[in-house]
């Protein structure tokens, strides 16, 4: 079977990319393949990037509090690319209230500051199990 394939992604003009960058490792360190797109990436490109590397699933850190904005305009380029199938998780500094609203968008789980890198781990398990 072949590895997991992920796209980790810093959207908008957030220049902090630390959990970013524990999360691609950690990812990598199991077993998965990751592309980690660097600072400021648009929707656009991550979109783009997403596709070209034939990803699973795609991970965003949102610091900014773009996270409703930048969230929704990647889920809509996936479908308007016909790449819906490809899981989108995100995590950061985003409220608590804000979470069923990403959801209702199709982001599959959002992380939140203190998460285990482990837990992102088995989530992603999980998630490519179930998809």
């Amino acid at each position: 079977m072949a590895p997991i394939r992920i796209v980790v992604a810093k959207p908008g003009l957030d220049g902090h990319d630390r959990g970013a960058k524990v999360i691609a490792r950690a990812l990598r360190d199991a077993g998965m393949e990751v592309v980690y797109t660097g600072l400021h990436q648009t929707p656009e490109q991550i979109v783009e990037t997403a596709i070209q590397e034939d990803a699973d699933i795609v991970g965003l850190s949102v610091l900014s509090g773009a996270h409703l904005t930048l969230f929704k305009k990647v889920m809509q380029l996936l479908d308007e690319r016909d790449a819906s199938d490809i899981i989108v998780f995100g995590g950061g500094i985003i409220p608590e209230a804000d979470i069923p609203l990403l959801e209702e968008v199709g982001v599959a789980k959002i992380f939140t500051p203190g998460t285990k890198t482990q837990d992102v781990v088995h989530w992603v398990h999980r998630a490519m199990t179930d998809a």
